[in-house]
């Protein structure tokens, strides 16, 4: 049960901060929270937060400097019949497509609750569960069902599609990004951060890449090799932990660039290449965070799995 509403970070020794907030943070009832006042940006207590507990929490800027950050922390509601809304995009694609349109953050905010989610958006539950039901009589190829496909199947729709786009287009974007900056810069500020962000981020995510074609896809993939072997499984789920965290992550960034050019909104004066700036980092947005949704939501959860009942199988 929460025992703090506000907590003033400043005045807690540099030692005891953050085991004081961890501490407050346990003893949170899901759905409960609280707020820490700071006098600096308290981002890698967000960092810390998650390697430790985990995408289990809510992190929300009430307060974002320059003098004085507040952030409000809180625990996620577990959803009432046990589904999360992760699961509900995982299970069909049409609901993905729709919560999606709704502004609904499911590919690292999977274990929200309905309720929680509905709330965000501005809908009851009961609104949000008929949309769903809706969603379902739009007409769907079977082929495009996840579930029915085989851990093996999807780590190479993954590497074929998404790390194929990726590569494809990292160039395109990071030099449209640095010729807009470099021509409209500036007049518009926004550019030069956007064009840094990008830079960084690219790079953090042709890391992550490899380490999916390199480490984890090829050790999902020899199921001969992974079966029962204990060194194999602690690695999968080592690399597995991991590229989850570096997920959150990720999101956060394309939140970032989102917020920071306004959903990314063209002043009246924009050029071509300055629009075409703002499209291609959406449509790579949308693939970056639906991939993310896939990994989490569904190969991960089925390799996880799968590798644990290999494993029973052979002892």
């Amino acid at each position: 049960m929460i025992t703090v509403q506000v907590l003033n970070v400043s005045e807690i020794e540099p030692r005891l901060k953050h085991p004081t907030i961890f501490k407050h943070f346990d003893e949170l009832v899901a759905g409960e929270g609280f707020v820490i006042d700071n006098d600096h940006d308290p981002k890698p207590l967000y960092y810390q937060l998650l390697g430790e507990r985990g995408a289990i929490f809510s992190w929300e800027y009430l307060e974002n400097g320059p003098i004085r950050w507040k952030v409000r922390i809180a625990k996620n509601r577990i959803a009432k019949d046990g589904t999360s809304i992760g699961e509900i995009a995982a299970s069909d694609i049409r609901k993905a497509a729709l919560l999606r349109e709704l502004g609904v953050e499911f590919s690292c905010g999977g274990h929200q609750s309905m309720e929680d989610v509905s709330k965000k958006i501005g809908r009851s539950a009961g609104e949000l569960e008929e949309a769903l039901k809706e969603a379902e009589k739009v007409s769907l190829p079977v082929s495009l069902n996840f579930n029915n496909w085989n851990v093996g199947f999807l780590c190479d729709f993954i590497m074929e599609t998404h790390h194929n786009y990726v590569s494809e287009q990292s160039d395109v974007l990071l030099g449209l990004s640095e010729k807009v900056e470099q021509r409209h810069g500036a007049d518009n500020p926004v550019l030069i951060r956007l064009a840094q962000g990008i830079k960084h981020f690219l790079h953090s995510l042709k890391l992550h890449l490899q380490k999916e074609a390199e480490i984890l896809f090829p050790l999902l993939k020899d199921h001969n090799k992974a079966a029962g072997n204990e060194e194999n499984l602690g690695l999968i789920k080592e690399t597995i932990s991991l590229l989850q965290r570096e997920h959150v992550i990720m999101v956060e960034d394309l939140r970032y660039f989102q917020k920071i050019t306004n959903n990314y909104t063209l002043p009246p004066d924009a050029c071509d290449s300055f629009a075409y700036l703002y499209q291609k980092m959406k449509e790579f947005s949308d693939d970056v965070t639906y991939i993310i949704h896939i990994e989490n939501n569904i190969l991960f959860f089925k390799a996880f799995n799968e590798e644990m009942e290999k494993k029973q199988l052979v002892s």
